[in-house]
């Protein structure tokens, strides 16, 4: 796939997703994963998570690029927990689940907090959103997966990519 400044803006645009894109939606009947790990609503205990579950893309196999893509989504995914969810509560939980294999990495991450509504959330890209400093953290999760998706409540957040 080619990368420039005309691309990096294409996949950074908001709005419906084109099919090579992740598009947000709300869940299906999601199957049980291979591992689950409950830490308290803490940033750090998040890294450690982190840094195990890239572990193992790189046992399987993935690219530079794709591990960097699940970092960065995985990251935004943990810390909207921890902050919009779990309102930065340490007495709350962060549930991450996940399978990674040969072919694609699917990690779940589920917060204590009421959920949202992800289509609620405004086009951070039009010009009076610009200058704030929040908001762009879905754009940059579906410019980066291949499928992004929430569950019914919206407390529970489903990261897809497949490997490359």
């Amino acid at each position: 796939m080619a990368t420039g400044p005309e691309q990096d803006a294409a996949r950074l645009e908001w709005g419906p997703a084109e099919p090579r894109f992740a598009k947000s939606t709300m869940s299906r009947n999601w199957q049980p994963l291979a591992h689950q790990i409950v830490i308290a609503s803490d940033l750090q205990a998040a890294r450690r998570v982190e840094e195990q579950l890239l572990s193992e893309t790189q046992t399987h196999g993935y690219s530079r690029e794709c591990t960097f893509a699940i970092r960065l989504a995985l990251e935004e995914a943990i810390v909207n927990a921890h902050k919009h969810g779990n309102r930065k509560d340490p007495a709350k939980t962060i549930t991450i689940s996940y399978h990674i294999d040969q072919t694609r990495a699917i990690v779940r991450v589920r917060d204590e907090g009421q959920g949202f509504d992800p289509d609620a959330i405004p086009d951070p890209t039009v010009p009076d959103r610009i200058p704030l400093p929040t908001g762009r953290g879905i754009m940059l999760m579906r410019a980066y997966l291949d499928e992004l998706c929430y569950n019914d409540q919206g407390n529970e957040v489903q990261l897809v990519k497949e490997r490359s």
